[in-house]
């Protein structure tokens, strides 16, 4: 009983707790892919340099805040800086879309227009991240490190095995309940959330109902602005800020849109953890686990894990094409690509 017990702890500590933390980045990530997608309807391959422009601000004013010995406790100081991140990516992106993209969906472009528009977009936003904070890895994870330490779940079980929960770990999930909770609500129950839903649904019959369609993008990008800081904040306190890896983020935030179905808000949430579990599980080594569950001469020599670490975005790429050649519409029926 207790090598089962000590199989759980090491599964929670090493499969479940981190996807369920990632899969809450990707979703929030998501989110904002697939909000650009249904309302504005074009893919926006900037998103993810987004994501690291907003948490590059928030990093900068965290710094700030601590020089002048300002902190939150036991809670990061960029949470703190979380409002300003926030307000300084709203400015981006809105001044994107007055600059840039409001030209092209005046005339009415094809989508694979906006898309390459985004990928120039993209390319900027990197250049400019890179050169303001620079291309290596950025730490502003301060306060308490860990909710449960090691050493006193053992203590406290009697387990071999300790179990150990990060407190950006504990406050990604519950800001990303939040975050959703709020954004659902927003979309169902204000005037404004509905106009972006109908605005979604039929563009034309929403114009002939009064909705302002500047309003609507107004609206869009400022949500989307709020999404990619918050979510790219989260993941750089759980792991680490480098610009570099906010691009390579982007495929598994794709995967987790379309996953989920594109143009779904819902899809991009279940995407998010079907891409983190299948990243996470694929590439873990299972011998541990495994060791503690048979019988000590079925204990295997080698790490049983399928792929190494190195390819888990390789994981995301396989599910998408899977998804896009099987079920183009997702598993909750967005839009088809």
């Amino acid at each position: 009983m207790m090598d089962i017990l000590n199989a759980l702890v090491v599964l929670a500590n090493f499969v479940m707790i981190p996807a369920v933390a990632y899969g809450s980045q990707l979703a929030l990530g998501a989110l904002g892919v697939t909000l650009v997608y249904g309302v504005l309807r074009f893919s926006n391959f900037a998103h993810g340099d987004t994501m690291a422009f907003g948490t590059m601000v928030v990093i900068l004013v965290t710094w700030w805040f601590q020089s002048m010995g300002i902190s939150f406790g036991p809670l990061p100081t960029a949470l703190l800086a979380l409002p300003f991140g926030i307000a300084a990516t709203a400015v981006l992106v809105i001044g994107s879309d007055r600059m840039v993209y409001r030209f092209y969906r005046q005339t009415k472009s094809e989508p694979v227009v906006f898309l390459i528009v985004s990928l120039g977009v993209m390319f900027v936003l990197n250049g400019l991240v890179r050169f303001i904070i620079g291309p290596n890895d950025q730490s502003f994870s301060d306060g308490e490190r860990f909710i449960i330490k090691v050493g006193d779940f053992k203590k406290m079980t009697g387990l071999d095995e300790g179990l150990a929960i990060k407190t950006t770990q504990g406050i990604t999930v519950v800001t990303a309940i939040v975050v959703v909770a709020a954004l659902f609500w927003f979309l169902n129950k204000t005037r404004t959330g509905k106009s972006m839903r109908a605005f979604s649904d039929n563009e034309d019959l929403a114009l002939l109902s009064g909705i302002n369609p500047e309003r609507v993008v107004f609206y869009t990008w400022l949500i989307v602005a709020a999404l990619a800081t918050i979510a790219g904040t989260l993941y750089g306190l759980d792991k680490s800020f480098k610009p570099f890896v906010y691009f390579q983020l982007l495929l598994p935030i794709f995967a987790a849109a379309i996953v989920g179905g594109l143009g779904n808000p819902l899809g991009a949430i279940a995407g998010g953890f079907v891409i983190a579990f299948s990243e996470v599980t694929i590439t873990y080594a299972w011998k541990k686990v495994i060791t503690y569950v048979v019988p000590e001469t079925w204990a295997p020599d080698g790490l049983v894990q399928l792929l190494s670490t190195e390819y888990k975005f390789a994981v995301s790429f396989m599910i998408l094409v899977i998804v896009l050649l099987i079920k183009p519409t997702g598993l909750f029926k967005g839009k088809s690509l």
